[in-house]
């Protein structure tokens, strides 16, 4: 992405943009919005009226800000110190009415968005969360600080997450649910407590999985969620199928790797 400075770009005479910002030419900054320092907003970008980029935040070609979102703040940690920080969002992301995102704190001081992702309205992406490509958050979901969601997952409205909660990828969150626990990949949960309810079947065909994958991630799901084995023994069952392939591995190397535990 080459960025030239501001002069090129569609900049509304009511904006207001730090001389420390840069903007692609071919973007476009709508009325009353403010962009502050350190801000790189790529090409083909659209940016709509009353929103408010703050500092440090990198904005991926073809994205879409609506109207009222406020990206690149302070993060909402009562450890921030004022240390340099920044949000990252890749290209094609959508960015809906009113969604907030914080940047990082802390040593890695980062939080990322990936590409071809939709926050929808009212959505909040918190300090050091981590969203894979391809993410939907729908309708106020809200994140707490250090989350993790793998590529392609989907996140219903009115969601809640705690801190340091995974979301693995292709996995589908029903609306309403709290989410203490990690979720692993390919799975579909629901409520409060937030439990699971099989594999999202739906999304892995709209996905292009094909049916030998599906029946073996089913196979997995049913050792770890639905037999009398212990996590570990039901873990050890499941790598030692023969049909065992990137996406069943996939699975079992996210729940090893629980901190916080997963649904049940």
């Amino acid at each position: 992405m080459t960025v030239p400075t501001h002069a090129e770009a569609a900049v509304h005479p009511t904006a207001v943009v730090d001389p420390k910002a840069r903007i692609a030419g071919s973007a476009a900054v709508g009325p009353y919005t403010i962009i502050g320092p350190n801000v790189v907003i790529g090409e083909q970008v659209r940016i709509a009226g009353h929103v408010l980029v703050e500092r440090d935040t990198w904005i991926g070609d073809g994205c879409r800000i609506h109207h009222g979102a406020v990206l690149g703040t302070d993060p909402q940690d009562l450890k921030y110190g004022g240390e340099a920080s920044r949000l990252e969002v890749g290209p094609r992301t959508a960015i809906r009415e009113y969604a907030t995102l914080n940047r990082g704190t802390g040593e890695d001081g980062l939080t990322r968005v990936g590409s071809d992702c939709l926050l929808m309205a009212y959505s909040h992406v918190a300090h050091d969360c981590l969203l894979g490509d391809g993410v939907i958050l729908a309708n106020s979901v809200n994140l707490a600080g250090h989350v993790e969601i793998g590529s392609f997952a989907t996140v219903g409205g009115l969601v809640g997450i705690h801190q340091f909660v995974r979301i693995g990828s292709h996995s589908f969150v029903g609306a309403c649910s709290k989410l203490a626990q990690d979720i692993p990949p390919y799975l579909l949960v629901d409520g409060n407590p937030c439990l699971p309810h099989g594999l999202n079947v739906v999304g892995l065909r709209r996905r292009g999985f094909d049916a030998a994958t599906i029946r073996a991630l089913r196979r997995a799901y049913k050792l770890v969620f639905a037999s009398d084995l212990h996590i570990g023994a039901a873990l050890d069952a499941v790598e030692a199928a023969s049909d065992v392939g990137p996406e069943v591995t996939e699975f079992v190397e996210f729940i090893r790797s629980t901190e916080r535990g997963i649904v049940s």
